[in-house]
């Protein structure tokens, strides 16, 4: 049973999904309290739960229920990768940084879906309310090489039905976001360096070339989460541990096996001042590196990562862009535009451009 409306919430309902999930041992949810709220794509509740007295178990006294209608109109949808997250592709991998999922279920024939989750607001918040620090990388690196070891390179991707994309469907993946490049250029070519609007054209032309280049090595490529931005890590209000990976919803556009790395890119391109970025990619990278190793990731070289590094960074081009794809984004341009900017400096710093005109 998928739940679509909030009215579908019942004692029952959740002492079933609770007895089944082994939450509870014994007795039954007798209320419920909710507080409702909505996400970018989704409706979601805050379930504030009472037992009987004779119930036994963990019995979670909060629990977080989120809706999700994935027909988004306009001939895109998501399918059912956050069902998938939570009840199949990470069950048997340790440590993996997810939260307790107690139910969820995708309808196809609705297009929608749900899942029910620990809550856990009261002793983590999302990372956009605290500073990055250098140990919060470190230990989003570790989280991210959990996942991506877990389904790591060719014979693994298979046996989770996630081949490698098709050149086709790379190029799809940019040109999505490329008419946005001239809606930009058009007004904001004067918050862009002098050099910017050419690396802008030049990669939208040559870069998807070198990406589809790379998947001839299946050796660094993995299920990704995608959207590694810092509304959708959760942290410790204190500490650093454990640190919570989520909302994975790809668009049926999006790359979903790729390189692992381009969740890191991701994260500390996007989100961290670039002075930030600058000190500490290279710490986190090579925490990243020893966690793959650690995790059973053989054959995948420190100089292999950095260049896969690289190769990622000037997507983050692609995510900024795409805001602006059906013309300019006035209500998030300081979101977009700081991307941008973020993303052409680390291409600039790490000299990407050179990948795809023949250099090292």
């Amino acid at each position: 049973m998928v739940i679509t409306n909030l009215d579908q919430v019942s004692t029952a309902w959740l002492t079933e999904v609770l007895s089944r999930s082994g939450a509870l041992t014994r007795g039954a949810v007798t209320g419920c309290d909710m507080n409702a709220g909505r996400g970018n794509w989704s409706r979601n509740c805050t379930l504030h739960l009472r037992y009987a007295p004779d119930a036994q178990g963990e019995r979670p006294a909060r629990l977080f229920l989120k809706l999700v209608n994935t027909d988004l109109g306009d001939g895109e949808f998501f399918g059912p990768s956050e069902v998938h997250y939570y009840t199949r592709d990470y069950v048997n991998a340790p440590d993996a940084p997810l939260l307790r999922c107690y139910d969820a279920a995708w309808s196809p024939a609705l297009q929608r879906y749900h899942v029910l989750l620990d809550d856990v607001s009261a002793t983590h918040v999302n990372a956009s309310e605290k500073e990055p620090t250098l140990a919060f990388g470190l230990a989003l690196a570790e989280g991210l090489a959990t996942l991506h070891a877990h389904w790591w390179c060719g014979e693994r991707l298979a046996e989770a039905g996630a081949p490698m994309h098709s050149a086709d469907h790379i190029q799809s993946f940019v040109a999505i976001a490329e008419p946005g490049v001239a809606h930009i250029l058009r007004r904001f070519s004067h918050e862009l360096q002098p050099h910017w609007p050419d690396l802008m054209r030049d990669l939208f032309a040559r870069h998807p070339h070198a990406m589809i280049e790379r998947t001839g090595d299946p050796n660094g490529f993995t299920l990704i989460h995608g959207d590694t931005g810092e509304q959708n890590i959760l942290v410790p209000r204190e500490g650093q541990h454990p640190l919570y990976i989520i909302d994975r919803q790809p668009f049926d556009w999006s790359l979903t096996t790729w390189l692992g790395v381009y969740d890191l890119a991701y994260a500390m391109v996007l989100d961290w001042p670039t002075d930030l970025r600058r000190q500490w990619e290279m710490p986190v990278l090579a925490r990243y590196h020893a966690r793959l190793v650690e995790h059973g990731v053989q054959g995948y070289t420190w100089q292999r990562l950095v260049e896969d590094y690289r190769l990622c960074l000037p997507m983050g081009v692609y995510v900024a862009v795409e805001y602006c794809r059906g013309g300019i984004n006035e209500r998030w341009i300081s979101a977009w535009l700081t991307m941008l900017q973020r993303s052409l400096t680390a291409c600039d710093d790490l000299d990407c451009r050179a990948l795809w005109q023949g250099g090292a």
